[in-house]
């Protein structure tokens, strides 16, 4: 199954499933373009993972730390599917990066990774917006990562069992490839990141894991066009414009 959030023709919003390219709700099918597709859950906040790709970490000049790299991304960062997305004033570099969105079922705190797939409610794609500018100069990536719309996450959560173990994960600016890799490629795994981070803090309902980028990342500009599409979850779509 993969679950859709909605908004219908009277402006109902409605938790459906998504098939065949429809959506269905009770005993109705919508055409995608009847209605609006939002975020698929509101998360309390997007947990993200730097430095979870060899060849991305490679890119940058370092190494895969020796534990996952964690950072926040609040709710106001969170854009759907197909939301157009105004670009930072006066900034030199905003990226794209491609990521697998791991969405949390229930509460849960302390949790073993030996048990860690029971408290996941599916996959997501994300596109984790990255202002260099600021992530560059700044400690805690406050300005870098947490700027409004800065996390384009849907159009669905898929169940797990519907999502290869080596899905692949791609981002494409224009229609043009520029990343490409497989979600088996990551270096922490779900598991794993999920004992970690529970170790920490309390994860709600809703909220995400975005479990880092591989190696391709770039630069939007005024008028792209940015799918992030993933094996088994679909393609996530958003549009770019100049302040």
């Amino acid at each position: 199954m993969k679950r859709v959030r909605f908004k219908d023709e009277s402006g109902a919003v409605n938790i459906g499933s998504f098939k065949n390219g429809k959506v269905s709700f009770e005993d109705r099918m919508y055409e995608m373009d009847d209605v609006d597709i939002l975020p698929p859950v509101k998360p309390t906040k997007l947990v993200c993972i730097g430095l979870n790709y060899e060849d991305h970490a490679e890119e940058t000049g370092r190494e895969v730390p020796e534990r996952p790299k964690l950072f926040l991304k609040t709710p106001n960062t969170v854009a759907g599917h197909e939301d157009t997305i105004t670009l930072l004033k006066n900034k030199k570099r905003i990226d794209h990066e491609a990521e697998l969105g791991v969405v949390i079922k229930e509460r849960c705190k302390e949790v073993d990774k030996n048990e860690a797939m029971d408290h996941v409610m599916g996959f997501t794609c994300v596109n984790d917006l990255s202002n260099r500018d600021d992530q560059r100069i700044e400690q805690n990536w406050v300005r870098g990562k947490a700027f409004d719309k800065a996390a384009p996450i849907g159009p669905v959560v898929a169940e797990p069992k519907n999502v290869p173990k080596d899905a692949e994960i791609k981002a494409l600016v224009n229609g043009e490839v520029k990343q490409k890799s497989t979600i088996d490629q990551l270096a922490f795994s779900v598991s794993e990141l999920i004992e970690e981070i529970t170790t920490y803090m309390t994860l709600e309902r809703g909220d995400i894991i975005s479990t880092g980028t591989p190696a391709g990342v770039g630069p939007i500009k005024d008028g792209d066009e940015v799918e992030i599409e993933i094996e088994g979850v679909g393609c996530l779509r958003n549009y770019f414009a100049k302040p």
